[in-house]
């Protein structure tokens, strides 16, 4: 029989079959042996005896995402909000190069939009339109734009991502249309939320699957290399061919066309600050790694 993994709780596996039936696995001994760990995502084939279900196998995946563990995701849902905690756009690129370095198509959530003066809700809507991926505005908790979030679960594994605290748990919990996930306040001290999901679940929403994540709220980059970062800048790519220097990194060398492109207001500069700000970051990470 094979099914998706829908969840994992202590050692426990909860494998969605073909025809809809749930049943509760545990993982053969030759995963651990060989140092492989079942992920919510995997898709596998199982056996059941007397009612006692094992993974056997585990089907190649298409992709995988570490802290958290979760495989064949295809989309990304960025959420960020206007404000508690305040909108950061260097971190809003950072979740982008994150994504893009995993083939995942993105649409970016901005929520809590009724907190937003209207020049501040246009100047984040002014800088979503520089970067070029969907986006939607939404108040999760008013149920605010759900459905216009909705048309793009479907036929993916969506991943819920983002910082602490910007209502990620809410969100799913407005996606799915009931109280899926454990939801906390605002630490009002810190101004940034409670790590209130306590496990990885797959949730069947709208012709697709929605995973909401206790550990994809940091941000670990150390898997992308310093020289792939541009590639993650997609409107880079409109100049790159145009620089003097194959493979120009697009910091120091003489003839940069996206640096021109900067210049010339074609490239926003506080998207480019953010690529010089990200490549140094990463070029730190592996200095000291």
């Amino acid at each position: 029989m094979t099914g998706t993994i829908i969840k994992g709780i202590g050692g426990f596996y909860y494998i969605k079959l073909e025809n809809g039936e749930v049943v509760e696995c545990k993982a053969r001994g030759k995963f651990r042996n060989n140092k492989i760990s079942p992920m919510v995502g995997d898709k596998v084939k199982i056996s059941v005896d007397n009612k006692k279900g094992v993974i056997e196998d585990i089907l190649p995946r298409s992709s995988m995402l570490m802290r958290p563990n979760v495989a064949n995701v295809t989309q990304a849902f960025i959420v960020f909000s206007t404000k508690k905690p305040d909108i950061n756009f260097y971190w809003l690129d950072k979740f982008v190069v994150l994504c893009e370095s995993k083939e995942l198509d993105i649409v970016v959530c901005v929520n809590k939009i009724d907190l937003a003066e209207p020049s501040e809700l246009n100047k984040i809507t002014e800088y979503l339109s520089l970067i070029g991926y969907p986006y939607c505005l939404i108040g999760a908790k008013e149920n605010n734009r759900i459905d216009e979030l909705k048309k793009y679960i479907n036929n993916n594994v969506t991943v819920v991502c983002g910082p602490s605290g910007v209502g990620k748990s809410t969100l799913t919990n407005s996606l799915c249309g009931y109280r899926a996930m454990e939801t906390g306040d605002i630490s009002e001290k810190l101004k940034r939320g409670k790590h209130t999901t306590r496990h990885c679940e797959l949730i069947e929403v709208e012709g697709g699957l929605v995973v909401d994540t206790p550990g994809f709220s940091s941000l670990d980059l150390s898997e992308i290399d310093k020289d792939d970062v541009k590639y993650f800048f997609r409107e880079f790519q409109d100049y790159a061919d145009n620089c003097k220097f194959r493979g120009c990194n697009h910091d120091r060398e003489p003839g940069c066309a996206v640096k021109k492109a900067v210049d010339d207001g074609k490239i926003a500069r506080i998207r480019y600050e953010s690529y010089l700000s990200i490549v140094e970051e990463v070029s730190k990470k592996k200095l000291y790694d």
